[in-house]
């Protein structure tokens, strides 16, 4: 025999991981489900108990909690202890603190505590609830490592520790992320399922709203429901951030950030999101927090910034809206489960029966021995004579003892305790007091045996304590329970503004700011609209809002859409980038006929459609909901037709068609019945020979009182009010609306104005003057109109497009 044995080497590493990994499981990193404690944090509270350190007594060092701990429960080293001992008096971390600090113990900026020896603790009174008649026998004692001293497997846990204070723990395989609650909510959960053990969810959460950090914060409602019928599930965690005014200015003060997040962690990351460009708009950033208010951070905005949309800036790229991972995961019956609410309160309750029903036996066993003695002492004092007459003759105690339990037929403790009993009790008013006490123990006797026998006399007395726990303890919630947006998407994160949105006629499309381009009078020769190549030149300017969509209908009837934010920014000067590369599903030789901008695809009205021949079409808008990066066929056109505009038409308005030579049809859109998507439209005007449709102007409510505005291609336009247009039947030739000659050139566009608009106008060679509506003057419809614009030498008028005025926007 050599004293080797031949083992298996992949057997052997299994079986000792899976040893080692229970132990990690079930003795260090897990919550037990009925006192909510590790065993390092159930050893410092036992280990503070048996030295006296209640929330009445004075503090004591640190380091000799930790000494005692290490002696006699938890040989793991002092750091761990001190580490664990420290987080129960965090307020930051534990919704209720079980230890009671003196000195350093660390910050929300992720500061350490002092060393051991300069910090004091002691026990909070919410603490000293969890051991409140441990000495009653109500838990079971095992012997420590050593085996010198006895430790409490569990503790009574008068409160609900697991759920108000929650977990954070990482184990071999699994992990715990119990969220902290309001104790009050908690308590009146559990009175609940003790009125009605059949409860279902939906009724529990009526008492239970949902998780509440120490730390405050605002929690979306979303996910909770899930957490509590799974006890796994996802809740968005916000900080609470107000926005204020000061010296013309914005500012974001944040007052509380979400649970366990490092407030200077928080402000590095403000700070470097806005050296990236990502939270542009921060002109400074303090930390301004103190005893008083220990979350203040002010974050100081530029000016005309837009607060709203920095504050979502920091719920995106900062941990201002945090993700807070539900993992209830504890020890039951020495196995790590995974619970839903109602099973983790219930295991406390059961644990409170089993507390209540050891301690109520306790007591009794207590009131019976003392009602035994008592017994004997009132025999005794009733034959006081006879008594000591015994004891006289006795020539030892033993046989005095002896004697006596033969006389009186009395147990050896009763002996005992009439020998050991001082004279002082044989006067009479201490014989009074031990009759009374001996009414009092059997009155006692008789209440603990009927809570003992009477299941619901228990249950009254564990509902009584708990509602005890509750008002002495409870408080009111720091966290909010609300509905927030799941994620900040990217529309959030834009400012809205208006944006001039211009294309040219080869294609290229940019947006640009509404202010880049100055006010003219009428008249002035206007500023460059953009670098263009020689060949090409600007065909369409208007102004929509960031968040619409912008919708692109093709000459060829299709449809496209983008949001404008996603469209390229540039400057005045800049050339764009071409439409191909925004909407890859454009065919060759399909131009964009129109630009249309909405907010969205469920508004009320209908599309109408007019084409170069005079067709007009209309179409609900909810009916183009769909749109791909295909495209969508918006409209049906007959051979050599094209599509020239499109519009959004309400029940009551009006659609006038102008043609190149200077005709107009004005007629109700109530004329034009609605059709489906992929359908051609019926005749809106009658066409001379050589004639064609270039412009379509809609009328809201057929308002006469508004007016018309014809520009023309030599840079003349005019004003006419809409009465001046008779509403005729669609289908006719119309009436005149602009004299046309060489000197004014083919009529470009006809639209309505209020007069308060401004008129951006743009010719063939890029040249752009925005000027006032109301300095172009009121004519009649056979009238040619003033110079709006003057134009250079073989150049000309290509759009003209009215603009909200700058002071409106």
């Amino acid at each position: 025999m050599t004293g080797i044995l031949p083992v298996d080497i992949t057997s052997e590493v299994k079986t000792n991981f899976i040893n080692y990994a229970m132990n990690v499981i079930v003795d260090r990193a897990l919550p037990d489900v009925r006192d909510g404690l590790k065993p390092v944090q159930r050893r410092i509270m036992y280990a503070m108990l048996q030295e006296g350190l209640l929330s009445n007594h004075k503090h004591a060092k640190s380091a000799s909690v930790v000494g005692e701990v290490m002696k006699h429960y938890h040989p793991h080293g002092d750091a761990p202890i001190y580490d664990a001992m420290v987080r129960l008096g965090q307020w930051w971390n534990l919704r209720y603190t079980l230890v009671d600090p003196q000195g350093n113990f660390g910050s929300m900026d992720g500061d350490m505590a002092a060393a051991p020896r300069y910090t004091e603790a002691r026990m909070t009174r919410l603490g000293e609830e969890l051991l409140a008649d441990i000495e009653k026998n109500t838990v079971d004692l095992k012997p420590n490592y050593d085996e010198t001293v006895m430790e409490p497997t569990v503790i009574p846990s008068a409160v609900p520790n697991l759920l108000i204070n929650g977990a954070v723990g990482i184990a071999v395989g699994m992990a715990t992320n119990i969220p902290p609650h309001n104790l009050t909510e908690i308590c009146n959960g559990l009175l609940a399922i003790i009125e009605n053990p059949a409860i279902t969810l939906d009724g529990l959460m009526e008492h239970v709203q949902g998780p509440d950090f120490p730390t405050g914060g605002r929690i979306s409602k979303n996910g909770i429901r899930d957490a509590y019928a799974t006890g796994h599930a996802s809740l968005k965690v916000r900080g609470k951030a107000r926005i204020d005014e000061k010296n013309g200015r914005h500012q974001i003060i944040i007052s509380e950030i979400p649970y366990q997040v490092n407030k200077t962690n928080l402000i590095q990351t403000i700070s470097a999101m806005y050296k990236a460009g990502k939270i542009p708009d921060i002109s400074a950033l303090r930390d301004e927090s103190d005893r008083k208010d220990p979350v203040r951070i002010v974050v100081e905005l530029k000016r005309g910034a837009i607060p709203t949309l920095v504050l979502n800036q920091l719920y995106k790229y900062t941990q201002l809206q945090t993700t807070f991972t539900v993992i209830n995961l504890s020890i039951v019956k020495g196995e790590p489960r995974v619970l839903p609410l109602k099973d983790t309160m219930q295991y406390f309750l059961d644990h409170r029966q089993e507390v209540v029903t050891r301690r109520t036996q306790y007591e009794l066993d207590k009131a019976l021995a003392r009602a035994h003695i008592l017994e004997g002492l009132i025999i005794a004092l009733d034959h006081i004579e006879e008594v000591i007459a015994l004891i006289r003759k006795a020539q030892s105690g033993s046989e005095a003892r002896d004697a006596l339990m033969t006389r009186f037929a009395l147990s050896e403790e009763q002996s005992q305790a009439i020998l050991d009993m001082r004279l002082q009790r044989l006067t009479g008013l201490e014989v009074d007091k031990l009759r009374a006490e001996h009414v009092e123990v059997t009155a006692l006797i008789g209440r603990l045996r009927s809570i003992l026998g009477d299941e619901k006399l228990l249950w009254r007395e564990i509902k009584k304590e708990i509602r005890d726990v509750r008002d002495r303890f409870g408080d009111e919630r720091r966290s909010t329970i609300t509905l927030l947006e799941e994620d900040i998407g990217k529309e959030d994160l834009i400012a809205v503004e208006d944006m001039v949105i211009s294309m040219t006629r080869a294609g290229y499309l940019k947006r640009t700011k509404l202010d880049a381009y100055r006010e003219q009078k009428r008249g002035g020769r206007g500023s460059s609209g953009g670098k263009l190549r020689e060949e090409d030149v600007n065909t369409r300017v208007f102004v929509g809002s960031t968040h619409d969509y912008l919708l692109f209908f093709t000459d060829q009837g299709r449809v496209f859409h983008e949001k404008i934010y996603d469209l390229p920014e540039a400057g005045r000067d800049a050339k764009g980038t071409h439409i191909k590369n925004l909407l890859p599903g454009l065919r060759e030789q399909e131009n964009i006929a129109s630009v249309l901008s909405i907010k969205g695809f469920d508004e009320d009205g209908c599309f109408v459609f007019a084409t170069r021949s005079g067709i007009i079409k209309k179409t609900l808008i909810t009916d183009y909901g769909n749109i791909t990066s295909a495209g969508l066929i918006a409209i049906n056109l007959q051979q050599g037709d094209e599509l020239i505009g499109v519009g959004i038409v309400k029940d009551g308005d009006h659609v006038v068609l102008a043609t190149r030579d200077g005709q107009a049809m004005r007629f109700a859109e109530g004329e034009v019945r609605d059709t489906g998507r992929a359908t051609q439209g019926v005749i809106g005007i009658r066409l001379r020979e050589g004639d064609a449709v270039v412009s379509m102007a809609l009328v809201p409510g057929g308002d006469e009182e508004s007016e018309l505005l014809a520009v023309s291609e030599c840079g003349l336009g005019k004003r006419t009010p809409v009465g001046d247009y008779p509403s005729k039947g669609r289908g006719g030739l119309g009436v005149i609306t602009l004299d046309v000659t060489e000197k004014t050139g083919p009529l470009v566009t006809l639209t309505r104005v209020g007069g308060n608009e401004e008129l951006m106008v743009l010719t063939e060679k890029g040249t752009v003057i925005r000027t006032r509506v109301d300095d172009i003057r009121v004519t009649g419809r056979n009238a040619q109109g003033v110079k709006v614009i003057n134009i250079q030498e073989k150049d000309r008028v290509i759009s003209a497009f009215p603009v909200r005025r700058e002071d409106e926007l």
